[in-house]
């Protein structure tokens, strides 16, 4: 069914239920590359935001207001959604869903008010350029995001589609890829997809050469890992040699049983009180993209320790906060989730836990200690939930021969929030 036109909204309580916004994807190939409809809605909008390029792009179109995106960017969507009701037009880069504009606007302006017509996507155009199957490539965002959200995504054979944020993101990912040991790696820049100087470069990372690209490009790799190279396993439980920790690390073994009971859930925030290295958060992130944590950690060393192995994990999302518990713990976001590696046994820490949990939320919390064993021992014994003790041995020499040296046991009390 055809969509109202722009002519047909009207500013009139009703049609705010109508789509007044209009967002159309334009590529680097500008009017050319738009339908008829598409052209229809820009020439006759009062009105028209977008980039300064996009505004260029459709220049010859445009016969209403322009407002280029102003800075920081919260301006314009304030602008947009002050008129809302009346016809606007937002131009954005191909496709407005795919890491864009349209998902931004749609956080303060409901999908029955817009209507989207979208262009290809810079992932879609590279894909087809090379022939690979989208669905089978992953597919990441570092365009005003930091680098090291590739890493995760760095496993021999793989193929990554990345949008950079400028014309030097090609060589800083290359150069990622050599100090990582993906070297070897296949990179194929594509830039200005669509337009007159679209261009493909092919390069290995180790030699990568190339100068003067265009700021709007996508760097493909084909992953090809050295014998050396820094790949994370996509199992729980990661080598402990991964981490830069000062031993104060939950080993990989008991940090595999740490996590199957946390039970990671899309999208919910953990507390990680007392968190060392940082191992058990960061592990937690790497189980989805939209998984969320705080780090919480007293000692400044091991803060900043945390956050350059959040760096080196792919996950710079990770919020580290510096102080200890229960104080840090003020004012945080409620959590979902609740994992205790240190300090629990501290005056006021495991109430103020317990009280700060969303109804429905899970706490987890390990004893190595007599004193905090005692602790989870009193809680299982008021509130309930499981106890188990884990019990470790590893093979290691016994003079000429082998025998088991047992690790410290690890008492774990896991808890259900009643709602």
């Amino acid at each position: 069914m055809r969509g109202l036109s722009m002519a047909d909204m009207s500013n009139s309580a009703s049609a705010i239920v109508a789509p007044w916004l209009v967002i159309i994807g334009i590529g680097e190939d500008g009017v050319a590359g738009l339908g008829d409809e598409a052209k229809r809605l820009i020439a006759t909008a009062p009105v028209v935001f977008g980039g300064a390029r996009h505004i260029e792009l459709a220049a010859s179109l445009i016969t209403g207001e322009c407002q280029a995106w102003q800075n920081p960017f919260e301006k314009s969507v304030e602008a947009i959604v002050a008129r809302r009701g009346s016809p606007v037009v937002v131009l954005a880069s191909g496709d407005p869903f795919l890491f864009g504009v349209g998902a931004t606007l749609a956080r303060r302006i409901d999908a029955i008010e817009m209507r989207t017509l979208p262009a290809p996507s810079s992932f879609s155009l590279a894909a087809s350029r090379l022939g690979w199957a989208l669905q089978d490539v992953a597919t990441v965002s570092l365009h005003g995001r930091p680098l090291d959200l590739i890493r995760p995504h760095l496993q021999p054979g793989a193929r990554i589609l990345a949008l950079t944020s400028d014309a030097c993101g090609p060589k800083a990912l290359s150069a990622l890829l050599c100090d990582s040991g993906f070297g070897q790696s296949r990179l194929s820049v594509l830039e200005a997809l669509g337009g007159e100087r679209e261009r493909i470069s092919r390069q290995i990372a180790s030699s990568f050469a190339l100068e003067d690209l265009h700021s709007l490009n996508v760097c493909a790799i084909e992953v090809v890992a050295d014998a050396t190279a820094r790949v994370l396993p996509l199992a729980a439980g990661l080598d402990d040699a991964l981490f830069e920790h000062d031993g104060q690390i939950t080993k990989r073994e008991v940090r595999a049983l740490t996590l199957s009971a946390l039970a990671p859930r899309k999208g919910e925030l953990l507390w990680d009180i007392g968190a060392g290295s940082g191992s058990i958060a960061i592990e937690w992130m790497l189980a989805d993209p939209a998984m969320r944590a705080i780090a919480i950690e007293a000692s400044p060393e091991r803060a900043a320790r945390i956050g350059r192995n959040a760096a080196r994990f792919g996950v710079p999302g990770l919020a580290v906060i510096e102080g200890g518990a229960p104080e840090a713990l003020r004012g945080l976001a409620s959590p979902d989730v609740i994992f205790i590696g240190g300090g629990g046994s501290e005056p006021g820490v495991m109430d103020s836990a317990i009280a700060a949990l969303r109804p429905g939320g899970r706490l987890v919390a390990n004893a190595v200690t007599t004193e905090m064993e005692a602790v989870l021992i009193a809680q299982h014994a008021r509130l309930g939930g499981s106890l188990i003790r884990i019990d470790i041995a590893r093979a290691s020499p016994v003079g000429t021969m082998t025998g088991w040296r047992p690790a410290m046991p690890v008492t774990q009390w896991s808890w259900v929030k009643a709602e």
